[in-house]
């Protein structure tokens, strides 16, 4: 039986008080708190072999994982304990990006159709066919793709605007450059895309009338902007009532020379903040997932953020 003695000495270590507050709420496997928390998996699962062993936690195996959670069963004495220990952990920062991203792991969890995609992508890679690429893939959604007006915001020489332009019924492209804005009129008019504008302007404040778009998107242009709320508050503004907004953004990285060799003004963003942000300005059904990684180093990791303007 686990002693108080005991429980204090677990329940002294931050990082396992941190496990037991996410583990009070929810069963776990090491994969999905690696990915709440960031921790390396072999830290992760030493705290947890030390609390199992303890008899803190209780576990059970599913295929090739294992789950964890507070054991149910723990002397009243020390519930209480651990209960007081959690309880003071609330509302420090720390735990407050944990909880949104366990929401996010669970409801991950939940989607069985989402989970199957994931699977479906890892796999994609794997064997050789011929004919087979993500670039078909993209041509053949972009052409299903409804009309609708697009603000591609941060849109830089229009590469993405420009694909955009050939199913939406209007694209706008945003940028703070005139030479982009001048590059990507000049584009625009040579391919004939009548139905893509570029405007000179700033995507905290973009030119754009408000409540006139259906889709928003950003396309590696948050990271470059001082003040991300900012143009995600300006982004809701100009959706209309059901419009959608559509970030692809970096995961945060430690490669500190993409400030001097790109201009980023941010290295990259934790998952807990892109979805603090997106429902702090009004968007709800908040999705973020990792779709991409590269595989030279400093390997950089891709999130795609999703949100809808409510109706």
């Amino acid at each position: 039986m686990i002693s108080i003695p005991k429980t204090l000495k677990l329940l002294a270590d931050p990082t396992r008080l941190r496990l037991v507050v996410l583990l009070c709420k929810e069963e776990l496997s090491v994969h999905e708190i690696r990915d709440i928390t960031r921790l390396g998996q072999s830290r992760i699962s030493t705290h947890l072999g030390q609390m199992l062993e303890a008899g803190l936690l209780s576990s059970r195996r599913e295929g090739r994982r294992m789950f964890y959670r507070m054991n149910a069963e723990l002397p009243r004495p020390v519930a209480d304990l651990v209960d007081i220990s959690a309880g003071g952990m609330v509302d420090s920062p720390r735990m407050q990006a944990d909880r949104t991203n366990l929401r996010r792991i669970v409801e991950r969890r939940n989607n069985q159709a989402r989970v199957y995609f994931d699977e479906v992508a890892g796999r994609f890679d794997r064997s050789y066919g011929p004919g087979r690429s993500w670039l078909a893939f993209g041509q053949m959604l972009l052409q299903i793709l409804p009309p609708m007006t697009i603000a591609d915001l941060g849109a830089g020489e229009g590469l993405l605007a420009e694909l955009f332009a050939l199913r939406a019924e209007r694209v706008i492209a945003i940028d703070n450059s005139p030479r982009m804005v001048e590059f990507g009129s000049r584009k625009a008019r040579e391919n004939g895309l009548n139905n893509l504008e570029f405007r000179l302007g700033d995507i905290r404040e973009p030119p754009i009338d408000p409540g006139s778009v259906d889709l928003a998107i950003f396309s590696q242009a948050l990271h470059h902007t001082p003040e991300p709320e900012q143009a995600l508050q300006s982004a809701i503004g100009i959706l209309r009532p059901g419009g959608r907004i559509a970030i692809l953004d970096l995961l945060r990285h430690d490669f500190a020379e993409a400030r001097t060799l790109y201009g980023d003004h941010w290295l990259g963003f934790a998952e807990s903040d892109l979805q603090h942000w997106t429902e702090a300005v009004g968007f709800v059904e908040v999705d973020i997932r990792r779709v991409a990684r590269e595989a030279d180093p400093p390997h950089f990791e891709t999130l795609l953020v999703t949100g809808v303007k409510p109706a």
